[in-house]
């Protein structure tokens, strides 16, 4: 099996295995295999960083939220939901090569005019950045981090 970049993130488990030649990571969150891509690979352990440092529920997160943005479906990476049911954290995931830049910033705020999370979060697994939303006067503010559920 190859082996996967080292994350700027906790190290923790996954289950793989093999299928065609290809690796695939046990989801969790979808409870089924999935293949193992860079792109992939942060979001596992970007999820589990929720669940486990941030205390986040299970439950109340979604994995490859559709929504329909200009008359085309798409996905966001993770949307998590507070204890109300409501969109409280947009997370968009890119591979550790990927450099967050302006268009990676430009996607998530497009997903969000759907969802009017309070917290948008960007990683590569490398580099995160949080940001709080103020509706009130259409700002935001970065974060130094991610804040506990």
């Amino acid at each position: 099996m190859k082996e996967m970049q080292e994350l700027n993130l906790p190290k923790y488990q996954f289950k793989f295995k093999e299928v065609s030649e290809k690796v695939q990571i046990f989801d969790a969150f979808r409870k089924k295999y999935v293949i193992l891509t860079p792109e992939e690979w942060v979001r596992q352990n970007f999820l589990q960083y929720l669940v486990i440092e941030k205390k986040y529920p299970i439950s109340l997160i979604a994995v490859e939220a559709g929504l329909k943005y200009n008359q085309l479906l798409k996905r966001a990476d993770v949307l998590v939901y507070n204890k109300l049911g409501n969109p409280f954290l947009l997370v968009e995931c890119k591979a550790p090569e990927v450099k967050l830049s302006q268009d990676t910033f430009d996607q998530i705020a497009r997903y969000n005019m759907i969802f009017k999370v309070t917290y948008l979060v960007v990683t590569n697994g490398m580099d995160h950045y949080c940001c709080k939303m103020d509706y009130s006067d259409n700002s935001y503010q970065f974060l130094q981090e991610i804040p506990l559920f």
